[in-house]
């Protein structure tokens, strides 16, 4: 079982291409290129901010082939990305074509895409519709995710979508082709209030399973920490990936572990995500 972790959470500190080779010298076997910076959200107009960002240039996809190569001259490839969100926001959504590009330039294989948190299955089917044909020209899978809203007043999580194996596979089915896959959060699937687990939706999604994203929470809140800091077992989370026969990569998104570290400690945080993501996958290899 080969491993991964999203690259956002260093590179806010010492930039993507030092991320990236800070994850292959800690020893994982893939990056997942986190595409935020296409089109960052501004949070006070609810729409997109311009940055300096390479990403959001003309020059993205010479970006990526630079960062393709650091990559590979350090042993590791590209094994899926992240596309920018929230897709409600039309410049978010604007940007989606641009991330399967970025994706295709580096090698990667999946894109995940989330989907509006509000929407039916067959209203997202919709976007990912549209979506398609450019990603099958780039021969790069979407991914979707399971979501969540929030009760303020029962401070718990609310269904969005995908949140339940019912609705997860109500998007799957509604655009029905083998370029539309699944992304499970563990994370997501453990919070309180969607009353379901990683368990369930693991046996739920079976063969569309293609990409995770592992972290840690407290059964309750998103925290994205990494594995075995927090409370959910994933003894038999692993043991159900098993079971479907999983045949993805283990990709960590405990994007708060590094926090705001100075840039001489990083390394030692990006070791510890290493160390989490390999456990669980001797733990998948020796069942």
């Amino acid at each position: 079982m080969k491993t991964s972790t999203e690259i956002a959470s260093i590179a806010k500190i010492v930039g993507m291409e030092k991320a990236v080779e800070m994850v292959a010298k800690a020893g994982f076997d893939h990056w997942d290129f986190s595409l935020f910076d296409i089109a960052r959200r501004d949070r006070i107009t609810d729409g997109v901010f311009k940055t300096n960002h390479p990403l959001a240039s003309s020059n993205r996809l010479k970006f990526a082939r630079e960062l393709k190569k650091i990559g590979l001259d350090n042993g590791i490839t590209c094994n899926q990305s992240h596309a920018p969100f929230p897709v409600r926001i039309q410049g978010i959504r604007d940007s989606l074509k641009y991330a399967i590009e970025c994706t295709a330039e580096v090698g990667g294989k999946i894109c995940i895409i989330h989907p509006n948190n509000d929407k039916s299955a067959e209203e997202n089917a919709e976007m990912y519709f549209e979506l398609l044909p450019f990603a099958k020209e780039h021969n790069v899978k979407i991914a979707t995710e399971n979501m969540w809203n929030w009760d303020k007043e029962k401070d718990e999580a609310l269904p969005a979508a995908c949140s339940t194996p019912k609705s997860f596979i109500d998007h799957i089915n509604a655009v029905n082709d083998p370029f539309f896959v699944a992304c499970l959060d563990i994370g997501h699937a453990e919070m309180r209030g969607h009353n379901t687990t990683a368990v369930e939706m693991i046996h739920a999604l079976g063969d569309s399973l293609q990409a995770l994203h592992l972290h840690d929470n407290d059964k309750w809140h998103d925290s994205h920490k990494i594995p075995f800091t927090m409370d959910i077992d994933f003894a038999p989370i692993v043991k159900a990936l098993k079971d479907v026969g999983y045949k993805g990569v283990f990709t960590l998104e405990a994007d708060t572990h590094i926090g705001k570290r100075a840039p001489e400690e990083v390394f030692d945080g990006v070791c510890e995500m290493y160390r989490a993501t390999r456990k669980l996958a001797d733990m998948f290899e020796n069942l």
